[in-house]
């Protein structure tokens, strides 16, 4: 039976070719996605170990005091002296690092929001600091110098001698680039930027008071637990010591957890394509039986059992799931290479190393494409063995039984019920659970599904004439083939065009939210998120053009028992810059020196204007009684209580603002956003929005987000386009003798290439409109559940791009008929008429 198996294996190669490519693609997808994380990994950990050559015992803040104003200095340079002077230890070094805005030639901040860290620079014995390799210039040694490292060197163009520009929490500050160097630095190998201060400048700029790390060094002979031992003796209180093997295991175990994350992502999505590659393998073996079914009952009338057939259809699926398995892992090799040109090319900056090719790896590879493959072959095999010999040598190609389809349909009928109850349940675990079960059950039901959408088409195929009519009735002629080819695609875009319409939804829904909630013109915030000095909101009350500007300082408390945010605004101005719909009272309330709560503490804690509730600030002051003055409807952006600026400052440890609200009296124009940046010195650190730039900090991610799924289903898209082209290869094949009597009684090589164009297009847009269709109501359930958390959401119909899925999937029918319509119309009408 092997040599059976391999004969026909061997004889029905070119017909294989295409399950072979969909397998292939699915493990190349999967190998490529752990040589990639593998490598990845390995390459991160070893940059980052580097990192640590120069640590052998950490000492840092154990914890954080409760009250910092009080808590004596921890890591002071007397204590780093007392470090260095231990027995058997060589060297400390004293770090400290923070957030530090750099302009680059435009002006812009370089890195994005948390991209740019400042460090100090604090010289050994030998005047270097081992943490940097200055390949250009030397090190800075006063305020005026800067050093940057060589990725933002070559990214912002600046070269030693350049003046920059940068800021930390405050005034703009300038400095020459003294030098260049390389780093093993955390931060720069995730793709970050580094400067460093010299350190007085880099203790004052960052305002600290004390190092946030001092590292020692061992001396040669010592060991890091005998060194530890000694610098345990010396630590004050709230401070703690760890080796720099254990810093460096903890760092490992951060990457590995990292790279698992991203790993696993993308083994979803490999996943997907694995599994619409099922459809493509089964099709292919159950037309294969099919078309072989006088051989098989042959083997049956000679003597071979219905397990030996099975078992000859599991070898044939072996074999091929091998072929396909070894070189897909070859091609997951190039994927994974072709990985990391891309993030690179992107601007992600991965650390260099070797690839890795793990065995766990090539195992997987292996086992996942033989599984797979038999996987998919087991039902057709089982198939075949059940057809009686006499039986199958009576009839060449044996039609399905309408009692299979019945049975069929009733159990799809029934998983689909099953999934939409679960859909319809409030746990979002559950629903999930129900929107895989709905695609299983719209899966089994699509032979049943596919009869009415055809014959819905056959007035758009009546200008085709007796070809739009061939197509059509070959389309229907076998339900489960049509079914099988078209589900492959309608997976891929059921996923796609649910993420659409909530990515879309979530986008007008945000967009909503800044039109309604916001009056100002502006919001300027830092751009790392910290908070703002009073001084901004002053700056910019002298400006000319400023009709109205509030501070929002935030505090956190408990209202009646319940943890919630607390924003202090200016009273006077608030109402114009903001805008509240009340369900009672009014923002006047403010004025009056009285709160305003939104409308879900209202309902929970049964509040109205008039009542009062105690307030108790995370400061740990005395209750304190707030006067409700109105009952608004809040949001994301807008939630919480709001209050006046003076009910909140005393329960703040330092009087700062989260942002500064500005409405301008010509409103938003690029000469007023020009006067704002000029009036706060043109600060990289920070951050001017209007209402687009902030409906686009989300919407911007959401569309990234998108791009990127769009991306990681493209694979499963495109095996769904082997499985057309499959389909109509064997079907073609299959069906010799109906084209050859075809050409005989007169339709051309034109209609034949034409009558198999659109059988694929009717498959394709089959797929594509099922899954359009899913997809919708699968977006719609998810945006129930999103509605409830954002009150703005309300489900949108991407009609453009659902418009464009329709035309690609009718292109993927055009392109996938190109080969299958060609042999088609070359096939000699004399021999093909004599084929059985």
């Amino acid at each position: 039976m092997f040599r059976t198996a391999l004969r026909n294996v061997l004889a029905h190669k070119a017909r294989l070719l295409m399950t072979v490519l969909a397998v292939m693609l699915g493990v190349a997808f999967v190998s490529g996605t752990l040589v990639f994380t593998d490598t990845f990994g390995n390459a991160y950990k070893n940059k980052s170990a580097k990192s640590f050559d120069h640590v052998s015992v950490a000492i840092r803040p154990d914890g954080y005091a409760s009250d910092p104003e009080k808590q004596p200095s921890r890591l002071t340079d007397g204590l780093l002296k007392k470090a260095e002077a231990l027995p058997g230890a060589e060297s400390a070094i004293g770090s400290v690092s923070g957030f530090t805005a750099l302009a680059d030639k435009d002006g812009k901040l370089v890195g994005g929001e948390w991209g740019t860290t400042g460090t100090n620079l604090y010289p050994g014995k030998d005047g270097k600091d081992p943490r940097y390799d200055f390949t250009e210039g030397a090190a800075p040694k006063s305020a005026a110098d800067i050093a940057l490292d060589s990725r933002t060197a070559e990214r912002t163009g600046f070269k030693v001698g350049d003046t920059v520009r940068f800021s930390t929490d405050g005034p703009v500050h300038t400095a020459k680039v003294s030098g260049i160097f390389d780093t093993s630095d955390g931060s720069v190998v995730a793709g970050g930027s580094l400067v460093v201060l010299d350190n007085k400048t880099a203790m004052k700029a960052l305002n600290k008071t004390e190092y946030d790390e001092i590292d020692v060094k061992a001396a040669a002979g010592t060991s890091e637990a005998t060194l530890k031992s000694a610098v345990d003796k010396i630590l004050p209180k709230d401070t703690d010591s760890i080796t720099g093997a254990a810093l460096s295991d903890d760092q490992d175990a951060a990457i590995e957890q990292q790279t698992k994350s991203m790993s696993q992502v993308l083994l979803i999505f490999a996943g997907i394509a694995l599994f619409v590659g099922i459809f493509i393998i089964a099709n292919t073996f159950t037309m294969l039986v099919a078309q072989r079914t006088k051989e098989l009952a042959l083997m049956r009338a000679v003597g071979a059992s219905r397990r030996q057939v099975t078992r000859s259809v599991l070898i044939e699926a072996f074999l091929v799931g091998l072929v396909a398995a070894v070189t897909g892992f070859a091609l997951g090799i190039g994927v994974a290479v072709g990985l990391q040109s891309l993030m690179n090319s992107a601007g992600a900056s991965l650390p260099d190393g070797p690839l890795v090719v793990a065995p766990l790896t090539i195992a997987v590879a292996l086992i996942i494409g033989v599984f797979v493959t038999m996987l998919a072959a087991w039902l057709p095999g089982r198939r075949a063995a059940r057809i009686p010999p006499v039986a199958a040598m009576n009839s060449v190609h044996a039609t399905p039984t309408m009692r299979g389809l019945v049975v069929r349909n009733t159990i799809g009928s029934l998983i689909v019920a099953l999934g939409v109850l679960m859909l319809f349940m409030k746990d979002n675990y559950v629903k999930s659970g129900g929107a895989g079960i709905v695609l299983v059950g719209v899966i089994v039901l699509t032979p049943l599904l596919s009869r009415p959408f055809i014959a819905a088409s056959a007035p758009l195929l009546k200008p085709f004439g007796v070809t739009g009519k061939l197509s059509r009735l070959n389309s229907v002629r076998n339900p489960r083939r049509t079914a099988s080819t078209a589900a492959a695609l309608m997976i891929g875009l059921t996923l796609i065009t649910a993420m659409t319409v909530v990515a879309t939804s979530m986008g007008t829904a945000i967009n909503k939210m800044a039109a309604g909630s916001l009056k100002a013109d502006y919001a300027v915030s830092m751009a790392n998120f910290q908070p703002l000095t009073p001084e901004v909101r002053e700056k910019l009350d002298k400006l000319p053009g400023v009709e109205a500007s509030s501070p929002q300082r935030t505090a956190y408390g408990e209202a009646d028992g319940s943890f919630t945010n607390i924003s202090g605004v200016d009273p006077k101005s608030i109402g114009k810059l903001v805008g509240l719909d009340f369900d009672s009272g009014s923002i006047d309330a403010l004025g009056r020196g009285e709160i305003l709560v939104d409308r879900d503490m209202a309902k929970d804690k049964g509040l109205k204007p008039g009542d009062t509730i105690p307030v108790k600030f995370e400061d740990d002051s005395k209750t304190v009684k707030a006067k409700v003055g109105g009952v608004y409807e809040g949001n994301e952006m807008l939630n919480g209580i709001f209050s006046p600026t003076a009910f909140v400052d005393p329960h703040l440890d330092k009087v700062v603002d989260k942002q500064v609200l500005v409405k301008m009296k010509g409103g938003p124009s690029d000469k007023a956003e020009d006067s704002i940046v000029k009036a706060l010195g043109d600060n990289p650190a920070i951050t001017i929005q209007d209402k687009d730039a902030i409906s686009n900090q989300v919407g911007g991610a959401i569309n990234m987000l998108l791009n990127m799924l769009y991306g990681l289903l493209a694979m499963a898209i495109l095996i769904a386009v082997l499985g057309v082209i499959n389909t109509l290869a064997m079907s073609v094949f299959e069906r010799k003798h109906e084209i050859g009597m075809l050409r005989a009684i007169g339709l051309d090589r034109a209609k034949v290439k034409q009558m198999v164009r659109l059988e694929a297009v009717i498959i394709s847009l089959f797929g594509a409109v099922l899954g359009i269709v899913l997809g919708l109501f699968l977006g719609w359930i998810a945006g129930g559940s999103i509605g409830e958390s954002v009150s703005t959401y309300s489900m949108e119909i991407p009609v453009g791009r659902i418009a464009v899925f329709l035309g690609i999937a009718a292109l993927v029918g055009v392109l996938a008929a190109v080969w299958p319509a060609r042999s088609a119309a070359r096939l000699n009408p004399l021999q093909a008429i004599k084929a059985e």
